[in-house]
């Protein structure tokens, strides 16, 4: 599989080797015909068009509609990642429910004029 050192891809390390968690899933990727590979990235793309997974570009030429960013790789996520992720998203969801009582008991927030 070739590999493009300017674009981002998430089975390579920062020296251009595969990750330990992707080793499997590259292995099989390689061994895909490009052509089955192709045909299921168009059929994602229809489903996403037929379901509406779309956004709108506001600012731009009448609004155009773009389907949601979409790879066929998967981001395999390891144990430690999942654990780092864990603490940031518990941490940021006590943060915004504290935001949220404070916003409809004390208003302490709004007083100090965040």
């Amino acid at each position: 599989m070739a590999h493009d050192a300017n674009t981002f891809d998430e089975m390579r390390d920062g020296q251009g080797g595969i990750r330990a968690a992707y080793s499997d899933y590259c292995q099989w990727y390689g061994d895909q015909p490009p052509d089955l590979l192709r045909r299921k990235s168009k059929d994602a793309e229809g489903s996403f068009r037929r379901t509406g997974i779309t956004f709108n570009v506001y600012g731009e030429h009448a609004a155009e509609e773009r389907l949601i960013p979409f790879d066929m790789v998967p981001r395999i996520i390891t144990a430690p990642e999942w654990r780092r992720l864990t603490r940031g998203i518990e941490q940021r969801v006590r943060a915004l429910n504290a935001f949220i009582h404070d916003l409809y008991h004390r208003q302490e927030i709004v007083r100090a004029g965040v």
